[in-house]
């Protein structure tokens, strides 16, 4: 056999050989030659996957240093918005995906040490008389949170207020400062036109219901479940005619968990909930009054830091006449109730800010989201265990 004949043979390897070595053995006796193929063929093989994008190749790419790059695709104010807007372009045709197991490194660095103080984070006290929004224990707490999470994670959270500010110096003061993430705590009785804010540039994330507008990414209780939990323990307590007491001003969602409670485990027993109007006036007294004689509830679960003075001025004790529990045991005039959490509330806020920082996301989303922190119930002095 030649080797033309023994390599004709040789079928199916295609134009993609990656190599052949062959050895050649002679023998003089028979003429006969024994070839010995080993044939390595990357058609073979599965295809290697593509080097990643880098930010030193869009960099060749823009002419412009990797630095440049990286901060461009953070959404850097000091960088131009031509430049970052080229930049962000040019990285996804390139294909770039940032290293899911290079940030979750960064992350863990970041949580086994405390980081120098590298940006600013901003939060914006609305109120006409700022001290008043943390004199609420729940709106202190967030404060708290958010503060104490912002220095883990290398930020500082800035309180600015408009005592002293418009609106619009106050978006010149955080361009100037390069300040891209925002944090709004909930609304008093005034609240500002945030309208004439250009939103598009930064981050924001809002505590609770109660603003509309920006309709931004929101952190607050989990009040339909707190409502659930609510109901539960006082029933647990042995109380059976549980009414519930809000007002038309309260933006909350604890009524949904109250409703869906009723008439899962008490359906034979339901009584319409009170809604007060607080203004000033003896106007709410007198419903207070008619809805205790028509409903004869055993306890009473509220939004209403108010109606334990209502039912103490029409002569009604607690617990003595009726249980109280409080929706909010900080400032809810109860110590029976839901323990909101509202220091995780105020850590999870500037978790989700970071994140949105991290990942270029500003402006007003589209599609917003909802971060709920689940409370839990806290046994007190105003709804003891009903004796059976």
């Amino acid at each position: 056999m030649t080797i033309p004949q023994a390599c004709s043979n040789i079928k199916g390897f295609g134009p993609h050989i990656g190599s052949m070595i062959v050895f050649i053995a002679y023998t003089l006796n028979n003429a006969c030659i024994l070839a010995c193929v080993q044939l390595v063929d990357l058609a073979m093989q599965p295809d290697l996957p593509k080097p990643p994008v880098t930010l030193r190749d869009i960099a060749r790419r823009l002419d412009v240093s990797h630095t440049t790059i990286s901060r461009a695709l953070r959404n850097d104010l000091e960088i131009s918005k031509k430049t970052r807007e080229r930049v962000q372009v040019v990285a996804q045709e390139m294909g770039y995906r940032p290293n899911p197991m290079l940030n979750a490194l960064a992350h863990y660095r970041r949580g086994k040490t405390k980081l120098p103080i590298a940006a600013e984070l901003a939060w914006f006290n609305h109120w006409p008389n700022p001290e008043k929004l943390r004199s609420f224990k729940e709106f202190n707490l967030y404060w708290q949170g958010a503060f104490e999470e912002a220095d883990r994670c290398g930020f500082r959270l800035e309180e600015f207020t408009l005592k002293n500010a418009s609106l619009e110096r106050l978006e010149k003061i955080l361009r100037a400062r390069n300040i891209r993430g925002i944090l709004l705590p909930p609304l008093g009785n005034f609240a500002p036109d945030y309208r004439q804010v250009n939103w598009d540039d930064f981050c924001i994330v809002r505590f609770g219901h109660s603003i509309n507008y920006p309709h931004a990414h929101m952190v607050t209780s989990d009040q339909l479940t707190d409502g659930v939990i609510a109901y539960e323990n006082i029933l647990k307590n042995g109380y059976n005619r549980i009414g519930l007491a809000t007002s038309f001003k309260m933006q909350t969602r604890f009524s949904a968990g109250y409703l869906f409670s009723q008439a899962k485990w008490n359906p034979s027993i339901r009584l319409s909930p009170l809604v007060l109007s607080q203004e000033r006036g003896d106007g709410d007294k007198k419903l207070l009054k008619k809805w205790l004689m028509t409903n004869k509830p055993d306890a009473i679960v509220t939004d209403v830091g108010e109606l334990r003075g209502l039912l103490s001025e029409i002569g009604w004790k607690v617990p003595e006449d009726v249980g109280l529990a409080a929706l909010s045991v900080l400032d809810g005039n109860a110590d029976a109730g839901i323990n909101q959490n509202s220091y995780e509330i105020g850590r999870a806020a500037v978790q989700l800010l970071i994140s949105l920082i991290n990942h270029n996301e500003s402006g007003i989303p589209n599609i917003c989201r909802e971060l709920l922190v689940e409370g839990s119930w806290v046994d007190g002095s105003t709804l003891p265990p009903k004796r059976r």
